[in-house]
């Protein structure tokens, strides 16, 4: 079993940066494959970035490549997405999600979720 919280959203100007965080609970957390996905009002639940178990292996989606970048630290339990250049279409409610078997970008396949923390991007 695994717990996932985020935290670090909030309201930030285009053009400017956000630093989410994901804290994990349970002994296997370095087991498991970790992503971020997103969710904007209307539109289905997207994946934004993943990084693998052992922390070498990560992929992003097309629209935030170059912009945000993922990384974990197994000793904190944590998984961190550094969001830079933001702008207005990476408003959303971004969700921590981890899975011990399956390390894909869809969103239905990941057994644990956080809450989701809420980001908005003015212009």
């Amino acid at each position: 079993q695994v717990q996932l919280v985020e935290s670090g959203g909030g309201l930030v100007q285009a053009g400017g940066s956000l630093r989410l965080s994901c804290a994990a609970s349970g002994r296997t957390f370095s087991a498991y494959s970790l992503a971020w996905f997103r969710q904007a009002p209307g539109k289905e639940r997207e994946f934004v970035a993943i990084i693998r178990w052992s922390g070498r292996s990560t992929y992003y989606a097309d629209s935030v490549k170059g912009r945000f970048t993922i990384s974990r630290d197994n000793a904190k339990n944590t998984v961190v997405l550094q969001m830079n250049s933001l702008r207005p279409e990476d408003t959303a409610v971004y969700y921590c999600a981890a899975d011990p078997s399956y390390s894909g970008t869809t969103w239905f396949q990941y057994d644990y979720w956080g809450q989701g923390t809420q980001v908005t991007v003015s212009s």
